[in-house]
């Protein structure tokens, strides 16, 4: 039986069995400002080695010890550490009263549980949590974690946040494996480090993606030569294994005023920097302005996906005129959009977001099913005798590679009884020579369905005669900007007159864009051009109003 350290020669009840308790216990009389008399105590308890008065104990127990003794009726729990250094101990307390009082006060159990091993693991956890662990920098979540702390320690100053995104790491990746690209990464962080101030943070929030937290007190002038000197870590080549690598990268910067500490909201700024510094090439600064027009993307992506899955947009139909006849010989097929019938979204917005979105798949999938089944109707309304034309239809580069459209256009003409025969897909030529044999394996697919192919927009491209020899392509399309003032322009008349004879060389037919003028129409007839398509002849027209048009052209050429 432990002793009543107090000498004290009174029934201690308790006392007799705290030795059998497994966890250190002690029996305990609180005093004044945390100390407290020690009565009894186990083997367990005396090894933590406090003083008997608690002079010696961490501060969070006399805390503890004081509450119990303003509040003697209740438990009292925390948490503390007892030692520093590698031998510290992690413990969990516990003071509660006893039945039994004794003389001058109330007696306490006093108990305590080692978490030392569940805090280093919920710690080493935590860690990894926080950190990545190819590089050993902060992550994204311990990367907002830091910059909060600095912002609660220093509020009185600016700090910038800067994101920094590897150029050519996916294809250095593909091409080098993933293990030199890992050791890329390392080399990058190694170098971004050496070229930061102290107290900067650096952080690895992505695959190939860096952030930085700079205090500043220049403004943008700061953020500038800060962004510069983290350029100047690129001047020269990496070296992996046996190899040199030259890797750039864009930088998006945003400054964060000492009284803004959302993070996650100045980092979003950030990347919205960032995705502008990719297509500049140059370091960019958040403005205001660009949030919003970010914001109103967002706020068009959402509209648009319900309009596409509401099917709320509709095709426009421009008249294709063959130039030597002036007959109707088809349309061209326009996806049209009006927000909520308030007021008409201009394609040229629309459709970038509909590509950065993913969107362009099912819009480009929902344009060919309208086509098809707008001339399947425009056949009902010519007394069931097939209409004598046929629609071209635009498809998206980033629909000929995620999409098949010669499936699309299979069911098209299944679900509406149509030959393939009236329909035209209509591909740039960015999108054909970006992927030639793609495009050969998808044009020689839509030919089996004798559907016929155009290649839009030729000219403005950098097209291989090689590759244009093998596709199987029926039109080209001369691109309005050769067409524009070309009547008083040699050079585009010259243009002109090589795209046609390359075409007939070809075997192809070709049609101009943009045609304006009667005399624009007259001289591309007199070079061979076979047909036109511009405001002259007509704007872009509802379907009801399209099929009126080509019922008309039938009693009198257009041109």
């Amino acid at each position: 039986m432990p002793i009543d350290r107090t000498g004290e020669d009174r029934p201690l009840l308790f006392v007799g069995w705290i030795d059998a308790l497994p966890v250190p216990a002690a029996l305990i009389r609180p005093l004044a400002r945390g100390n407290f008399r020690l009565h009894a105590s186990n083997a367990a308890f005396d090894r933590l080695s406090l003083s008997p008065a608690g002079l010696n104990a961490p501060i969070e127990l006399r805390r503890a010890i004081e509450r119990a003794e303003q509040r003697p009726e209740d438990t009292q729990e925390f948490t503390c550490q007892l030692g520093d250094g590698p031998a510290a101990r992690d413990l969990r307390g516990s003071i509660g009263p006893l039945s039994e009082e004794c003389g001058d006060g109330h007696l306490f159990l006093l108990t305590l549980i080692d978490r030392t091993q569940e805090m280093m693991t919920e710690r080493n956890l935590r860690r990894e949590l926080v950190s990545d662990s190819l590089t050993g920098l902060p992550n994204r979540a311990g990367f907002e974690e830091l910059v909060e702390q600095r912002i609660a320690a220093d509020a009185e100053s600016d700090h910038a946040i800067l994101l920094l995104d590897l150029a050519r790491f996916s294809r250095i990746n593909e091409h080098i494996g993933p293990l030199a690209g890992d050791e890329l990464i390392i080399t990058v962080a190694r170098r971004l480090k050496s070229s930061l101030r102290s107290g900067d943070i650096l952080a690895r929030t992505g695959g190939d993606e860096f952030a930085i937290s700079s205090r500043i007190a220049g403004g943008r002038a700061d953020v500038r030569e800060i962004a510069r000197r983290i350029r100047g870590c690129f001047d020269h080549p990496f070296r992996i294994g046996e190899l040199k690598v030259s890797v750039d990268c864009a930088l998006g910067c945003t400054i964060q005023p000492a009284a803004d500490t959302d993070v996650a909201d100045q980092i979003r700024h950030a990347q919205i920097a960032l995705k502008r510094a990719k297509q500049t090439d140059r370091i960019e600064i958040y403005e205001p302005e660009a949030a919003m027009l970010s914001d109103n993307r967002f706020g068009l992506e959402t509209a648009l996906r319900s309009a596409i899955e509401e099917d709320r947009l509709h095709l426009a139909f421009q008249p294709l005129i063959e130039l030597a006849t002036g007959k109707v010989s088809g349309f061209e097929a326009l996806a049209r959009w009006d927000n909520d019938g308030s007021r008409s979204i201009s394609p040229t917005e629309f459709i970038p977001i509909a590509e950065d979105s993913g969107l362009i798949v099912p819009l480009g999938q929902w344009a060919i099913a309208k086509a098809a089944s707008t001339i399947a109707e425009w056949d009902a309304k010519n007394g069931g005798a097939p209409v004598d034309c046929y629609f071209s239809v635009n498809v998206s580069a980033i629909q000929l590679v995620r999409d098949d459209i010669a499936a699309a256009v299979r069911h098209a003409l299944a679900e509406n009884r149509i030959g393939g025969e009236r329909l035209m897909i209509e591909l740039t030529e960015s999108a054909i020579i970006g992927d030639p044999d793609l495009a050969l394996s998808v044009l020689s697919e839509l030919k089996a369905l004798s559907t016929r192919v155009a290649m839009d927009d030729f000219g403005t491209g950098y097209s291989n005669l090689a590759y244009l020899q093998r596709l199987p392509l029926d039109v080209l399309k001369i691109d309005r900007s050769f067409v524009d003032h070309m009547v008083d322009d040699r050079d585009k008349v010259a243009i002109v007159r090589t795209i046609q004879s390359l075409a007939e060389a070809l075997g192809m037919k070709t049609t101009a864009e943009g045609v304006e003028t009667a005399d624009q129409a007259r001289l591309l007839s007199a070079l061979g051009c076979d047909f036109g398509q511009g405001f002259l002849f007509a704007r872009p027209m509802v379907a009801d109003a399209a099929f009126d048009y080509w019922r008309q052209s039938l009693s009198r050429p257009i041109f």
